[in-house]
């Protein structure tokens, strides 16, 4: 009798095991179908990146992979992807533009202060230097500094925030003490001070912001590194005898990604306009062609009494063009973040008549 038992049981399992393999797998299909229905889903472009980053696959594999996951995040969003295709413009024209100049813009000529033209697209100065020339000069010192202003700030931020939160005690006290410091003074007269004590280049004028600049987001960080590190994930690789130093870059700031990537976009904005401001104040190098120092010297020749709009108008232009760029990408990375601020399309309600009694 027991092999007729032991013989039914097994039977009684396979059947068991038939009927519940199935119902897993449609489990998956489904999972997989609606991870692919959903577009707007972050975390699965956030899983494509890093499987593009860490899988065993080939370079070109993933360098395919990582640029097809950065378009979907382009193109969920269309504040994002207007924003990216401006600053993709002014960083082509900051890269490639000068290649394509004739001759030095900052040459001193006799054509001076004339009106838009063929020979001259927006004209010249009153030493009859070209504008256009001026602008594409402009563009590209103005840009590229304040994408390294951003990165800076960005860094500091990040590495101040996550230690002052993951370590606390006393690190904690000592460096929240320094960041509620850099909150409470005022940033604008503090670089004014700062930038006049120190040599006028545009590196110094980057680094003034970037002191000035980096607190808030790393108390920003802070205040989300302390909620993150009692995860479970954290203890996890804790206990698995992680470093220190790889918890925090590893385990923490990749769960932070879109809260940094917001706070270098809206620093990058802030970093290009106090750039563009001590420039045209004077206080940077006034000899090196940039946007603020267009203004300057438009503002000390009389552009503005003169009627010479060609002259001042355009760098003003730029500015609130790339500003208004970075601040749509800044609100799109908002909305991708938080679903509560996405504008869902509404439902169209038909009007139905109601029955007369």
């Amino acid at each position: 009798m027991q092999p007729f038992f032991s013989s039914q049981s097994a039977n009684d399992s396979e059947k068991r095991s038939e009927i519940s393999l199935p119902e897993q797998t449609n489990e998956l299909d489904d999972l997989s179908l609606s991870s692919q229905t959903e577009p707007e889903d972050v975390a699965a472009t956030t899983d494509t990146v890093v499987l593009a980053l860490i899988a065993g696959r080939s370079f070109p594999d993933r360098i395919s992979t990582l640029a097809a996951a950065i378009w979907r995040t382009l193109t969920v969003n269309r504040k994002v992807g207007i924003g990216s295709a401006v600053v993709v413009c002014f960083l082509l024209v900051a890269i490639f533009g000068p290649l394509f100049l004739r001759g030095d813009p900052n040459f001193i000529t006799h054509d001076a202060s004339l009106k838009p033209s063929w020979a001259h697209w927006l004209g010249t100065t009153n030493l009859g230097q070209d504008i256009f020339g001026q602008l594409i000069l402009g563009t590209q010192t103005s840009v590229l500094w304040g994408f390294f202003g951003g990165i800076l700030v960005t860094l500091l931020s990040v590495v101040i925030g996550l230690v002052v939160g993951y370590f606390g005690g006393l690190i904690d006290e000592i460096l929240s003490f320094i960041t509620n410091v850099f909150l409470v003074l005022p940033g604008i007269p503090l670089m004014l001070v700062l930038a006049s004590y120190i040599p006028p280049s545009a590196f110094t004028v980057s680094l003034v912001v970037a002191v000035t600049s980096w607190a808030w987001g790393a108390r920003v960080l802070r205040a989300q590194t302390l909620s993150v590190r009692s995860r479970e994930f954290v203890t996890a690789a804790r206990s698995n005898g992680e470093s220190t130093w790889r918890t925090i870059f590893f385990e923490i700031f990749p769960n932070q990604t879109s809260l940094v990537a917001a706070n270098f976009v809206s620093t990058m904005v802030q970093v290009i306009l106090a750039f563009a401001a001590l420039q045209f104040l004077g206080l940077g190098d006034i000899s090196q062609a940039s946007w603020g120092s267009m203004l300057y010297w438009a503002k000390s020749q009389g552009a503005l009494l003169a009627g010479q709009w060609w002259w001042f108008v355009p760098p003003g232009l730029c500015i609130a063009l790339l500003g208004a760029g970075l601040s749509l990408i800044n609100f799109g990375i908002d909305e991708i973040a938080d679903p509560r601020l996405r504008n869902e399309p509404k439902m169209k309600v038909l009007a139905t008549k109601k029955a007369v009694a």
